[in-house]
């Protein structure tokens, strides 16, 4: 066991954050992207994806980051929120893969091949429930065409359903060095409740298979479940952090029936209130932080020798579609599959959703682009700020306006900003504001999503399709 650090620990205190849960829970942007894909449009074109992507070999960052969306499951969770499809026939997983190999070619084309790749992330869906010859296809792809810079990372969100030791032989000879193994949770009747299989591997085995690999291992939660308790969620993990895994990922359960039908289905076996949520998140935190973990963003945990311990501690965390990352290894998203969101310096542009149009509009273009994005300079300054809040849980807005060549008064026309916005934070405890640097507290990580929406000028405050900030 690793020893205790208490150096960022939330000191909760029922009464007091329950109220700030009550002032502050309402909806709001998760801010994995500016703007959110809320503001996508149909005005974007496959035309101007392509025209981006050669515009990008000129921005920042240089390195490249690959994404390959494979949205099959053999089984569908009721609590997902993720574009997924329930797993086909082989003759369809081989038309599909075949025009995700098609769509790389396609886009790579316009690549500059000296830059470096610094990380490949395979989601979905599960992305292990497929044979691994697709998958080792589009890697060899990668390896003929790129080159790796030093540490870079490769990737795999897994089902542990459906892993094998002989897949994870596979897995370690393509050259993947981390896998994120969805558990959810470690009570049967919990993911009875959510339609999902348990590992079929005991999971200490599974994470000792993977370290024999030298594969390092994320270990994904979600909290706010029917049947989760707080007393419950807490032996889920007591049992995480004995098995050691460098990375705890806690994610709160986004209840959103209306963009996800299937998640009605939960509502029959009662869905905790967000008192219950705070006490789940209150007992993941202290468990994760008396076991030496260090807490990253919202609700993340990594051992202080991980690269993301790292970058938090020198004001460099990052984080793009496919999660946290250092500025270092971070890269422009080239992302390929149906509904992939490949996010570039000043552009956003994400794939027709339904698998079978994505296979036809690859045939016949090699770009099956539905929607976009095309970034303002406004929204790079803001996205810059809205990280910086995020991930460093600190922003010095001289700094920023020196970063983008403007004047401290020109960036808070920008983000519509006055400092007396942050009064209802200040007073509450949430962080401090002195000099124009702003600096989240301990308390304030709750709450990083309403602090962030503070510098966006593009909220309305009558947004309602966004689940609830807390």
């Amino acid at each position: 066991m690793m020893k205790s650090n208490h150096s960022s620990a939330i000191h909760f205190n029922s009464a007091e954050i329950l109220a700030l849960i009550k002032k502050y829970d309402k909806p709001g942007p998760r801010y994995t992207s500016y703007p959110p894909a809320t503001f996508f449009n149909n005005g974007f074109k496959d035309s101007d994806l392509i025209k981006h992507v050669k515009d990008s070999n000129l921005c920042e960052p240089k390195n490249i980051s690959f994404y390959f969306h494979v949205p099959f499951c053999p089984q569908l969770c009721h609590f997902c929120g993720c574009n997924t499809d329930i797993m086909r026939e082989k003759s369809f997983i081989d038309q599909y893969m075949d025009a995700i190999v098609k769509e790389f070619e396609t886009i790579t084309r316009y690549l500059d091949k000296s830059r470096l790749v610094s990380q490949v992330h395979w989601g979905g869906g599960t992305p292990n429930s497929i044979s691994m010859k697709y998958i080792k296809k589009v890697m060899d792809l990668i390896a003929e065409n790129f080159t790796y810079a030093p540490a870079s990372e490769i990737a795999m969100e897994c089902n542990p359903a459906y892993l094998t030791h002989s897949q994870i032989d596979e897995l370690a000879s393509i050259g993947f060095n981390r896998l994120s193994i969805g558990i959810q949770d470690f009570n049967p009747e919990v993911l009875k409740l959510i339609n999902r299989k348990p590992s079929l591997l005991p999971e200490e085995e599974l994470v000792a298979a993977l370290y024999a690999k030298k594969i390092k291992v994320n270990l994904d939660f979600v909290y706010g479940l029917p049947g989760q308790t707080p007393e419950s969620f807490e032996q889920t993990l007591l049992r995480a952090v004995e098995i050691q895994p460098q990375r705890i990922v806690t994610f709160s359960y986004a209840h959103v029936p209306w963009v996800k039908g299937a998640q009605k289905i939960l509502e029959q076996y009662g869905i905790p209130d967000a008192h219950s949520k705070l006490m789940m998140f209150e007992k993941a935190y202290k468990t994760a932080v008396d076991a030496g973990y260090i807490a990253i963003g919202l609700d993340h945990f990594a051992k202080p020798e991980d690269e993301l311990s790292e970058a938090l501690a020198s004001h460099q965390l990052h984080r793009n579609f496919m999660g946290y990352c250092s500025r270092e290894s971070t890269g422009q998203v080239y992302a390929f599959g149906a509904t992939s969101i490949s996010q570039l310096w000043n552009a956003y542009s994400q794939n027709v959703k339904n698998p079978e149009d994505y296979i036809k509009a690859i045939h016949e273009c090699g770009t099956a682009v539905e929607k976009g994005y095309t970034m303002s300079q406004r929204d790079v300054i803001v996205n810059a700020i809205i990280q910086e809040i995020m991930c460093n849980n600190k922003v010095d807005l001289e700094v920023a306006a020196a970063n983008f060549s403007i004047s401290l008064e020109t960036l808070g026309t920008l983000l519509h900003f006055t400092p007396e916005s942050l009064i209802p934070f200040i007073d509450d405890g949430l962080l401090n504001f002195d000099k124009n640097i702003l600096v989240v507290k301990p308390a304030g990580k709750l709450f990083l999503r309403n602090i962030a929406m503070i510098f966006d000028p593009l909220l309305t405050g009558k947004e309602t399709n966004y689940s609830k900030t807390v």
